[in-house]
């Protein structure tokens, strides 16, 4: 049990990566001041996390911000097309809300847009994990995000719920609490995400030696 509380023990390890991911925090909402960049500062914040998910973060700053500068362009250009999407998401959202036809052209269109509203949650709780472990082109992001979502959707879940249940502090209960706010949840989320993305990375790598060797 004493082990558990020295230097090297995993509670003190672990209230250590929370008290990052309240610096994390502090320079993720920075770097999101501009709105466009807001990709690219969550892409550097899950690089970290997804290190100190597995105890290899070193230096904290250094790596937010090659990640920031190295994931800038790809990252932005993805957030550009969520944020589009979810104004759309959101304007369709209110119409169909307002309208209320009780037939069954109104229902078939708030299944359609539940799904898409799924599917969109979905894509924005992976994409940017994605593009901080991998390199691809934006539309195989958005791709791999929406299946790897579905796949392991009891990770997608809990992962939902960390967002939802913050959300639901600061709102409602405690609002200092937003000092937590999305490095807390990338941190957590990466604990989940770690072995998932590192088996896509395997599954890749295996891809891509059976591709070298037919050819």
């Amino acid at each position: 049990m004493s082990n558990l509380f020295n230097l090297d023990g995993s509670i003190l390890q672990f209230i250590n990566k929370i008290v990052y991911s309240v610096y994390l925090n502090i320079l993720w909402f920075v770097c999101c001041i501009p709105i466009v960049t807001i990709g690219a500062s969550t892409t550097a914040l899950f690089y970290v996390t997804l290190k100190m998910a597995k105890n290899e973060e070193g230096n904290i700053t250094k790596s937010f911000f090659h990640s920031f500068k190295d994931n800038l362009k790809q990252g932005t250009k993805i957030w550009l097309i969520l944020l589009s999407l979810g104004i759309i998401l959101g304007i369709d959202g209110y119409v169909l809300y307002h309208i209320r036809f009780e037939n069954i052209f109104w229902t078939l269109c708030m299944a359609v847009f539940f799904v898409a509203a799924a599917a969109y949650a979905i894509v924005l709780m992976y994409i940017f994990p994605l593009l901080a472990r991998f390199d691809n082109t934006v539309g195989a992001m958005f791709k791999n995000a929406l299946f790897i979502g579905i796949r392991f959707l009891f990770c997608t879940v809990l992962m939902a719920v960390i967002y939802f249940v913050m959300l639901l502090v600061i709102i409602r209960i405690f609002t200092p609490a937003v000092i937590f706010g999305e490095g807390l949840c990338a941190l957590l989320c990466s604990y989940m995400l770690s072995n998932i993305l590192l088996l896509c990375q395997e599954r890749t790598e295996k891809h891509q030696d059976t591709a070298a060797e037919i050819q």
